[in-house]
């Protein structure tokens, strides 16, 4: 993959994560989801790194096991050179506050019956950073950076529309002083028009406090707008990473040419050839030998179903895993 820098905020290093799957009277596991099958990354301070692929692909158990709300099967996680894996329950909880949440649902993930002040107040009193005036005042101002007025404290999730409801939890993920926030499709539950501003948010709080996003979506628009990196995803693993204009521009892997192929110009007299992928992803309970892509490729080789696939270096910043 990329060469790494030593200076990077968040290593990945084989990360795995395979959930059992259990059956009969005794509950015997008969087989595993191999929902995150060895995943290696970096990002770096003040970087967007964007996760795309399709539904399934194992975007958001990646999302949560690096905050370890799931916790991985293998693998090694460096938090600003720290392994988190090793780190004792009081130890991860004091890192833990530098690493945040920001959830797809704008109204699920909020406790309806907290007041938003008790709402992003929360976090800051968990870990004693702030306590009545000083709470309250520190509440109001973050509500003011991410757009809110201070008398939105005094109300529940219920009265705000889905666009206020994001910046709320946006809020909430802020409120900690976090370094790193992973974002889990955090605007493809709103109209058009407030995804804009939501994504135009997330870019000016990125640039202030010199954050590092981890940002998953299905959207390749919205992930070309916000990231530095992408990385694309196809049944659990990698399978090419690089910066976001080269990727964009020169995608190598068939698998992201087809991603690319379906994204909608603004040009209507331009077209673009689509590449249809025959069948559905296999399970991950079962993934298929050699690369993972070859049953739906439209160039595999007989060498694809057996060899897995190697990394090849297209450049100092993009790397692909392709036989072909």
């Amino acid at each position: 993959m990329t060469p790494r820098a030593e200076s990077a905020l968040l290593e990945v290093d084989h990360l795995v994560k395979h959930f059992p799957l259990r059956r009969g009277l005794f509950s015997r596991v008969h087989a595993w989801v191999r929902a995150v099958d060895d995943v290696s990354f970096d990002l770096h301070a003040g970087e967007t790194l964007g996760l795309v692929g399709e539904s399934g692909s194992g975007k958001t158990t990646l999302g949560r096991s690096v905050l370890l709300l799931e916790e991985p099967t293998s693998g090694k996680l460096c938090f600003d050179g720290v392994d988190l894996i090793s780190l004792r329950p009081s130890a991860l909880r004091r890192t833990r506050r530098r690493m945040q949440f920001i959830f797809q649902d704008p109204y699920g993930s909020l406790n309806p019956r907290m007041r938003v002040e008790s709402i992003v107040g929360e976090g800051m009193r968990i870990h004693s950073l702030a306590r009545g005036a000083e709470l309250r005042r520190r509440v109001a101002e973050i509500l003011d950076q991410v757009g809110l007025p201070p008398s939105a404290m005094s109300r529940y999730p219920h009265e705000f529309s889905g666009g206020q409801r994001q910046r709320i939890g946006i809020a909430r993920a802020l409120s900690v002083d976090p370094s790193l926030i992973v974002c889990d499709e955090p605007v493809s539950a709103l109209d058009v028009s407030v995804q804009a501003q939501v994504l135009n948010l997330l870019m000016e709080i990125r640039a202030r406090r010199r954050l590092s996003y981890l940002f998953i979506s299905h959207d390749l628009s919205v992930v070309r707008h916000i990231s530095h990196r992408v990385a694309v995803m196809y049944l659990g693993q990698i399978v090419e990473s690089g910066g976001v204009d080269e990727l964009f521009s020169q995608p190598r892997h068939p698998y992201t040419q087809a991603l690319l192929s379906a994204v909608p110009t603004r040009d209507p007299e331009r077209k673009r050839l689509r590449i249809l992928l025959p069948g559905e992803p296999p399970s991950p309970t079962d993934p298929p030998k050699g690369c993972r892509f070859h049953p739906r490729c439209p160039v595999a080789e007989k060498l694809c179903a057996v060899e897995e696939p190697p990394w090849k270096q297209r450049s100092a910043t993009h790397s692909y895993r392709c036989i072909h």
